[in-house]
């Protein structure tokens, strides 16, 4: 019997999807670690009897170190694009073998313009207050009160405009919103294309923005690439929408832009070394935060593990004929 193991599953929610009947008639175990293991020693421990590792995005790192303890692991799947979450030299040297699957631009779009519109529109203050028997009220003392305000006619700055910044601007566009474009050479094209506009000047782009949303990849040219000079040309009522990479601003740029008052206020689905990362950001007066939904949401679950268990299915095939091929030579 083979040992399936599920790293991250924080709702508990794997063993329940329907993806699991690709596993269906194999002679694999399958366990859900519902408990995030960020201390290494403990990892290695809870995987020692795992023959394949199925990863939920980039939880968690799997180092050259981890790879190398457990004896027993043959196959690792990233649910998603693969990233640099995986050591791939140990696994190389170790023999094991790495998959990954599809991505699906269609949840983290729609988180993103839930995101700008909860926060536009002032949503959880006024539903926290709502909760405590306050009518129409976002703030503790009443001096202190904003008003929401609607997207139509204002400016959307998309930062990058792929297969997820091409779908919040069209949405942006449904709403009436102006739509401006920043990024390499391929935003300018699909700009060009779906005729929005492209402005390659950094600063230029941003002092114009209402609204500002991420969509980078994050590699080594994008790490870190924001910085406090960039988010200092924004306008004070504008907001910051991060539902790509945290690590694409510089460490504690944003916090201090907020407390300079340029942006006037972020929302914010990802953070460095989640979920404690996420800490500096709670509670914020000025930031929306969600637990990284981004991708955390039925019908994506399902695709990514049916993809996932597939991989799975695939190799105990393999193994098995493999297993069959040598009786029969002996």
């Amino acid at each position: 019997m083979m040992r399936v193991t599920v790293l991250d599953d924080y709702q508990g929610l794997v063993p329940r999807l329907a993806a699991t009947k690709e596993l269906s008639g194999l002679p694999v175990s399958l366990q859900a670690l519902t408990e995030r293991l960020a201390d290494e020693d403990a990892l290695i421990a809870a995987l020692q009897d795992t023959d394949c590792l199925v990863l939920i995005r980039e939880r968690t790192q799997i180092t050259a170190r981890v790879v190398e303890a457990l004896p027993r692991l043959k196959l690792i799947v990233q649910t998603g694009r693969l990233s640099g979450c995986i050591d791939l030299e140990a696994c190389k040297r170790r023999c094991v073998e790495v998959r990954d699957g599809g991505g699906n631009p269609i949840a983290p779009a729609e988180l993103t313009w839930a995101l700008i519109l909860a926060a536009s529109r002032r949503l959880l203050p006024y539903a926290t207050r709502l909760s405590q028997g306050q009518w129409q009220r976002s703030r503790e003392h009443i001096e202190d009160e904003q008003l929401g305000r609607a997207v139509h006619g204002r400016t959307l700055g998309v930062w990058s405009l792929g297969k997820i910044g091409a779908r919040v601007a069209a949405i942006g566009r449904a709403f009436g919103m102006r739509i401006v474009v920043h990024g390499r050479e391929q935003s300018r094209e699909a700009a060009a294309s779906a005729g929005y506009e492209f402005i390659a000047d950094r600063s230029e782009f941003l002092a114009q923005l209402d609204v500002l949303t991420l969509h980078l990849r994050l590699c080594p040219d994008t790490r870190h690439m924001i910085d406090a000079d960039d988010l200092a040309c924004m306008r004070p009522d504008a907001l910051l929408v991060n539902t790509s990479r945290a690590e694409l601003l510089a460490p504690g740029a944003l916090l201090d832009a907020l407390a300079r008052g340029r942006p006037g206020a972020a929302a914010l689905d990802v953070f460095e070394g989640e979920p404690d990362g996420a800490a500096p950001y709670l509670n914020h007066p000025a930031i929306l935060c969600t637990p990284h939904l981004g991708f955390v949401d039925q019908d994506t679950y399902e695709a990514y593990f049916r993809e996932a268990f597939a991989h799975v299915r695939r190799f105990v095939a393999g193994e098995q004929a493999a297993s069959g091929q040598g009786t029969a030579r002996s």
